[in-house]
């Protein structure tokens, strides 16, 4: 980790140099070679950079969800990542990579640092403004460590949380600390919600551009956080308040209605015979409060992985979300030869920052969980009649009524909205740990060419990433994960 973390800071200065090359001031005033960002705007321009938005690789999660299975000749000529990810393999990365979920990151973590431990004392700002970069910076962090131990802390459980290894914790972006030793899941978790109860009263109602931390999406972080916690009560009223604080903001962010996005005019339109629906980038895009994105190539022209034939059967046959699969293959347009799967299809770049449906989704899954089982069903209403005609949006009768069924509802639509875009993984974590849910079983089918199978089982520790050895080569003292 000290190389991989010395690499970091080497970045952010570079960062630094290049957003201010333009003013001659600074190379005049600032010795060369010594790190130039000193004002409030030097360090809010430092929070608009792309590795804050593009978090690249980080993508591991999307081939380990149940939802998927796997289709040959495609497969077996598929990365070993790919395959290693797919099979719930321990190792995933060779032992000299640097691992696409921890690269981009750590990387991240140490610019917030910097900007939280220096802004207090930045020029030609004043004191709010400092503060509400210094929360935006907090809020990123809190962002990406909820990322990071969601990879490799194991799911959060009140009884085991204060022992379970997690994920070291950062708070100085000094380059020559070389030891870091893994704190606890509750620690970290601490950490997270720490930082964002300290950056909301700070953060702005208002954002100039999606990539931006506004009020709206570190009050939905939070609420998802406490979701993933089991702490359901504390969770709604962070999601309500996200959902009313994105509703007034200037800038759009609200859901895309399909019935109108996939008819003439619509921004899905038209939809390409290769690619699938016009994609809408993720800046512009108006269902992100807080937008980042990582690379998904089974979200496009990837082969290999598709939905399963029951993840199909979910979906009713009116509604829109059906436009982003296809029964074909990207690069040959052949049919699979296993009836009932599809691929993905669209953009190979995910968003997974703070998204509108999940803030609905979530807070209509913890109203049922504390049995407000009609306000449960207006949030997952609110996206179904945005998915498909209206007819057929409500939820069935015999469903809404029953807790338990409702919230199984909830999570399938869950799987409907975010199929091959790595959610599904994340929830099958929480809910390993969810009383309601004991001793679920969770497979992967390989399909060959002729249709025969191979069928992989999830052990319980596959919920969990290893640390890629490079990692623990560099902290050999640090212990990994089974």
């Amino acid at each position: 980790m000290k190389r991989t973390y010395y690499k970091i800071a080497l970045i952010a200065v570079l960062l630094v140099v290049t957003s201010t090359a333009c003013k001659k001031s600074f190379l005049e005033t600032i010795p060369k070679g010594q790190l130039i960002a000193r004002t409030s705007a030097d360090y809010s321009g430092l929070l608009s950079n792309l590795d804050l938005i593009n978090i690249n690789t980080t993508n591991a999660q999307v081939l380990m969800g149940d939802e998927v299975a796997a289709v040959d000749p495609y497969f077996t000529s598929a990365d070993l990542k790919t395959q290693r990810c797919f099979r719930w393999d321990p190792v995933i990365y060779e032992p000299a990579d640097d691992a696409g979920e921890t690269t981009i990151p750590l990387k991240n973590i140490y610019l917030f640092n910097k900007i939280i431990n220096e802004v207090p004392n930045a020029t030609g700002g004043t004191e709010a403004v400092n503060l509400s970069i210094a929360a935006e910076a907090r809020a990123g962090r809190a962002w990406t460590y909820f990322l990071l131990i969601n990879y490799y802390g194991k799911p959060y459980s009140v009884a085991t949380a204060a022992n379970d290894p997690g994920f070291p914790i950062i708070e100085a972006a000094d380059v020559t600390v070389t030891k870091f030793d893994r704190a606890s899941v509750q620690a970290v978790y601490d950490f997270i919600i720490k930082d964002l109860v300290t950056a909301i009263p700070n953060l702005p109602v208002q954002i100039t551009n999606r990539t931006r931390m506004s009020k709206a999406a570190a009050e939905g972080i939070l609420g998802k956080v406490y979701t993933y916690m089991g702490r359901f009560k504390d969770a709604l009223p962070m999601l309500n308040a996200a959902i009313t604080d994105m509703a007034n903001q200037t800038t759009p962010v609200r859901l895309y209605d399909y019935n109108v996005e996939f008819a003439t005019g619509g921004v899905f339109l038209p939809i390409n015979a290769t690619s699938g629906p016009t994609f809408i980038l993720v800046v512009n895009n108006y269902e992100n409060v807080f937008a980042k994105q990582f690379v998904n190539g089974w979200a496009s022209s990837y082969d290999e992985i598709v939905i399963t034939p029951q993840t199909a059967a979910l979906f009713g046959s009116s509604d829109l979300r059906n436009n982003f699969y296809a029964n074909s293959t990207y690069s040959t347009k052949l049919a699979y030869p296993v009836p009932g799967v599809l691929r993905k299809q669209g953009y190979g770049q995910i968003s997974f920052g703070v998204l509108v449906p999940d803030l609905y989704l979530l807070s209509a899954e913890c109203k049922c969980r504390n049995n407000d089982l009609a306000g449960a069903k207006a949030d997952v209403e609110a996206l179904r009649v945005k998915r498909m005609p209206a007819a057929d949006a409500p939820v069935p009768a015999a469903t809404a009524g029953v807790q338990l069924s409702l919230l199984k509802f909830i999570l399938d639509e869950r799987i409907r909205e975010y199929a091959v875009q790595g959610s599904r993984w994340f929830d099958m974590r929480r809910l390993s740990v969810d009383p309601l849910f004991p001793a679920a079983t969770y497979t992967h089918t390989l399909y060959s060419a002729t249709g025969a199978t191979t069928v992989y089982t999830l052990k319980p520790e596959r919920l969990t990433l290893r640390l890629p050895q490079k990692l623990i080569d560099q902290n050999p003292n640090m212990e990994n994960n089974p």
